[in-house]
């Protein structure tokens, strides 16, 4: 590229929201930012926003204001689709008034209708692929409320793995949240993406699910958003997503 074409990288950073233009100078000058994968160290640099892979400390910074990033709190009894031919309630009814260009979107993974908590949804079909291909691992989260006292040596034979009809399946983590006489809320992770796995895996060792609530989805956290609710993603959270799927 032409020394006078492009645009300077600091004011690229200030325009993405990185940092002020000072700051970023700093950024740049002290090696933490990547252009195409070299570190770029004077300040003079131009580059394409429209094509230039930009990262700072390693995550990648997203230029185009047209991709939408959002989270929502599935409610219960909602389908997980944009659009129902049996009129069921179902994700695309919460975006159609709310979020610009939304016949785009791709929601990332499904939930059951039974099953409350984080979906991701976005116009950024790379990204979306690679969430929900399994070759990329992303941890997904879920406090399960089963029946029953749970065994200490439960976690231990999830994270070894159980057998079920269509394969194998095993937990990155597992963790007793919580018991109540009868009941006992499990917090468990696993990359798995296969129909009601959770639900399956738990019935399986004896321990039928409840309620089931997905609370994180990579380092994407439901936090407190209430059923039905919407929010943007951050520029770090995005970011992180990007980094797990190896964009």
């Amino acid at each position: 590229m032409p020394d006078n074409e492009g645009v300077r990288l600091q004011k690229v950073l200030s325009q993405a929201g990185i940092a002020s233009r000072r700051v970023a100078e700093r950024m740049i000058h002290d090696g933490r930012v990547k252009v195409d994968g070299h570190v770029v160290t004077e300040m003079g640099t131009r580059v394409d926003p429209a094509t230039a892979d930009i990262r700072v400390d390693g995550t990648r910074v997203i230029l185009d204001d047209s991709m939408v990033y959002l989270a929502l709190n599935k409610p219960i009894g909602m389908q997980s689709t944009m659009s129902d031919d049996r009129g069921r309630p179902c994700v695309g009814d919460l975006v159609e008034h709310r979020v610009r260009g939304n016949k785009n979107l791709f929601h990332v993974g499904r939930l059951d209708a039974d099953t409350e908590g984080l979906l991701l949804l976005t116009n950024d079909g790379e990204l979306a692929h690679r969430l929900m291909h399994p070759s990329y691992e992303v941890p997904k989260t879920y406090l399960a409320t089963v029946t029953g006292s749970v065994p200490k040596g439960l976690g231990k034979t999830l994270r070894a793995g159980v057998e079920l009809e269509d394969g194998p399946v095993k937990l990155d983590d597992f963790a007793v949240v919580d018991a109540v006489p009868g009941k006992t809320l499990l917090r468990v992770t696993l990359h798995e993406g296969r129909k009601r796995i959770v639900r399956r895996l738990l019935a399986e060792v004896g321990y039928p699910v409840e309620s089931l609530v997905r609370t994180n989805i990579g380092e994407v956290a439901l936090g407190d958003q209430r059923p039905g609710s919407l929010r943007a993603l951050t520029r770090k959270e995005v970011g992180e997503l990007y980094k797990a799927v190896g964009l």
